[in-house]
């Protein structure tokens, strides 16, 4: 089973070299894919670099910040082209610890998605402020009461999808970045009926570099919800259950 990690990055260069080592040796059938949004530090200099001495990476430049979603949409098309047989989406900074993808990998035999849960089995994040980790904590509790998920960590950015899965979801129709691409992903799956497991992790605030959350992605998060709902709705009622 072929895996491509798909990695987006914004000035990531501290982190890069490591994360990608660490990530290829979780084993041979794994393959990593980095887009990168013109990052201001050389971020997609060193990946290049990289990349030049490892035809285990790929480097996909974009031309400059536009948003968490739209790279991982990019991404998914990309991996696709790859040959992927699943498809893994993580963080650049080491908050998804790279040592968990094969658990990811082994849970494909029973899941057509798995999510990396930070609340499965209590909550498990390091080094969050409270603020925060209340924000994201109730943003998913807040996601499973409007949109019937049945998933503990709605809004993790860490999971592993089979290639159907992927296949099967028009990505140019989903629209949204950060917390709420996360959630649109998870429900579209669940619209289609497929298997979705979760796996206990633990979240690590990350290595170096500044955080991308800002008051914008979660006003889409609160607003993306409802968008879901009731075009769920809506479709039920017009006969025509596609999402």
């Amino acid at each position: 089973m072929k895996a491509v990690v798909v990695i987006p990055t914004y000035n990531e260069r501290d982190n890069l070299a490591k994360l990608v080592q660490s990530v290829l040796s979780q084993g041979e059938n794994i393959d990593i894919l980095i887009v990168d949004d013109n990052s201001p530090d050389g971020t997609g200099r060193l990946a290049d670099e990289i990349a030049a001495t490892n035809n285990r990476v790929t480097v996909f430049h974009r031309s400059g910040k536009l948003g968490l979603g739209s790279a991982y949409r990019q991404g998914f098309k990309l991996a696709l082209e790859m040959g992927a047989d699943c498809i893994v989406e993580m963080d650049a900074d080491f908050s998804h610890d790279p040592t968990t993808l094969p658990r990811f990998f082994a849970m494909l035999d029973s899941y057509d998605v798995v999510i990396g849960s930070r609340y499965l089995n209590g909550i498990s994040v390091v080094n969050w402020p409270l603020r925060r980790l209340m924000l994201s904590y109730f943003a998913s509790v807040y996601t499973r009461v409007i949109t019937g998920l049945r998933i503990s960590d709605c809004t993790s950015g860490f999971k592993c999808f089979k290639r159907k899965v992927i296949e099967s979801i028009e990505l140019d129709e989903v629209k949204s970045d950060g917390y709420s691409f996360q959630i649109e992903m998870n429900y579209r799956c669940m619209e289609r009926g497929f298997r979705i497991g979760e796996l206990p992790i633990i979240f690590i605030d990350r290595h170096a570099g500044t955080s991308k959350m800002s008051r914008k992605i979660v006003r889409e998060a609160v607003i993306m919800v409802w968008k879901l709902k009731f075009g769920s709705i809506l479709r039920r009622l017009l006969g025509n259950g596609k999402i």
